[in-house]
């Protein structure tokens, strides 16, 4: 555990009614010089590990088509849309680097939580420091410091987020993206934080429909990263937000929540114990909740598992992870998306290949004749011992064409403190996704990770990272970016 004391804050102190203005108070007193090292060094390696999944990205689904929209609206803007380096003004410059960050389905995860954390938080961050100009490292890392934490807290204290129906890395990255944003621009008392908080939840939103195999998920984080940033500027020019946006009688947990929410997650211990510690690295490009299933079916091959050798299989989930991945896979207008949030295919696909990266969700792959004759063998059930609202539980059984019954469980994801990526995988997963989207060489991936790194060095923190971000040339249109 980390204690800081002059960070001290407690929930027994805090009347209901005053729970968000505590929350933002407690935000506004922090200092980067009283940051934990683990806790900077972990926004930093998320930081380069976003930066990479962004870059990654230039040529998925949708993004080509986003960015040349945009364009044609905004050419000369105070900050950048990294993909193309181009121009937007900070709203719009956060919209397309927040959409580009969870295009591939490979950022980061709190699974406790349930949100991606760095996709709204970043975005929001480098928008703000663009525009305001000469934000030093110290800075910069201290609202990713913050972001991160509130969108943690958010996430674990609003637990059944998911099964209301809301996309919880939306509905939660807004605020705590308008409260990184706010540090960014100077608003360090609790008052223009609950003004910035509170007009970002005026906004907020983003529901399950858009994970329905279709682009519109991707654009999620844009939309709250964007709506972030307009609300910060808003606040900081002295537009004033509701007083309780999270405990009021319309507010986040009554009309989003249903009263199901566990209040004191929120504010116990922040500032001492740190959420932020537990995202989690995604080894694989595909909804989190199949990456158990990934590793077990590369277990079955690494065992000589053949997908001849499947007569038929059960995927074991709990219940909202069933819900979420565990339809029946038929791809469709979409079939990158279906892929990607599917459990069979996800099993079917690491099985054949006995591994799973970018080029798994290339378009002759999602369709591929064997991947889909494997996947017509295998059912997702609910098991009802498993933790309903866990993300990690996962079991395969397998009945054999030879007549054996085999199975495996997995309890511990890969990527997160249990199971961590060591550094040279990460590295690996930052060359491969600059590689993929940018053509980039090691060596630029190499510089890019230097750079965040040793950021607290820098005077001007944004003009930094985006200066080392390769550029890559504008792509011809491709079908895929309909697809």
């Amino acid at each position: 555990m980390t204690t800081l004391k002059s960070l001290k804050s407690d929930v027994s102190t805090t009347s209901d009614d005053r729970l968000t203005l505590h929350v933002c108070e407690t935000i506004s007193r922090w200092r980067y010089d009283d940051l934990p090292p683990e806790v900077v060094k972990s926004a930093k390696l998320f930081m380069i590990d976003t930066l990479g999944v962004i870059a990654g990205a230039c040529n998925a689904p949708g993004i080509l088509a986003l960015n040349r929209r945009l364009a044609r609206w905004e050419q000369n803007g105070a900050a950048t849309g990294l993909l193309g380096k181009r121009r937007y003004s900070p709203p719009t410059a956060a919209l397309a680097n927040g959409t580009a960050a969870h295009a591939l389905e490979f950022d980061d995860m709190h699974d406790a939580a349930r949100v991606h954390g760095y996709c709204t938080v970043l975005p929001s961050v480098l928008a703000a420091a663009e525009d305001k100009g000469h934000v030093s490292g110290k800075d910069f890392l201290l609202a990713m410091v913050a972001g991160a934490e509130l969108n943690a807290r958010l996430g674990i204290t609003c637990y059944d987020s998911i099964s209301q129906g809301w996309h919880s890395t939306c509905l939660f990255g807004i605020m705590a993206g308008a409260v990184a944003a706010g540090r960014v621009l100077g608003l360090d008392d609790g008052e223009r934080l609950l003004n910035a908080l509170g007009i970002a939840f005026h906004q907020a939103g983003g529901t399950l429909e858009s994970a329905d195999g279709v682009l519109s998920k991707r654009l999620g984080p844009g939309f709250a990263a964007r709506s972030a940033v307009l609300s910060a500027f808003l606040a900081a020019d002295g537009m004033t937000g509701p007083r309780r946006p999270l405990e009021g009688k319309a507010g986040m947990f009554a009309l989003y929540q249903r009263g199901q929410v566990r209040r004191e997650k929120l504010t116990l211990g922040l500032g001492q114990e740190w959420q932020l510690l537990d995202y989690c690295y995604k080894p694989f490009p595909s909804g989190r909740i199949n990456h158990n299933i990934i590793l077990l079916a590369i277990e079955f091959t690494n065992a000589g598992i053949k997908p001849g050798d499947v007569k038929h299989g059960r995927i074991l989930l709990g219940r909202v992870n069933r819900e979420v991945v565990g339809k029946p896979y038929a791809p469709g207008a979409n079939p990158t998306i279906d892929a990607q949030f599917n459990a069979c295919y996800s099993f079917a696909r690491a099985l054949i290949d006995g591994t799973v990266d970018l080029n798994s969700y290339q378009i002759e792959k999602v369709v591929d004749p064997e991947v889909l004759a494997l996947t017509s063998r295998l059912v997702v059930e609910e098991d009802p011992s498993m933790d309903p609202w866990a993300m990690p539980h996962a079991k395969v059984e397998l009945t054999l064409t030879d007549g054996r019954t085999i199975a495996r469980r997995r309890d511990v994801m890969k990527g997160s403190r249990e199971d961590p990526l060591t550094e040279q995988e990460a590295m690996a997963k930052l060359r491969h996704c600059m590689a993929f989207g940018l053509h980039a060489a090691p060596a630029d991936a190499d510089r890019l990770a230097q750079t965040v790194m040793t950021l607290e060095r820098q005077d001007d923190a944004a003009q930094a990272i985006v200066s080392v971000f390769p550029l890559a040339p504008e792509p011809a249109a491709r079908k895929s970016d309909h697809a």
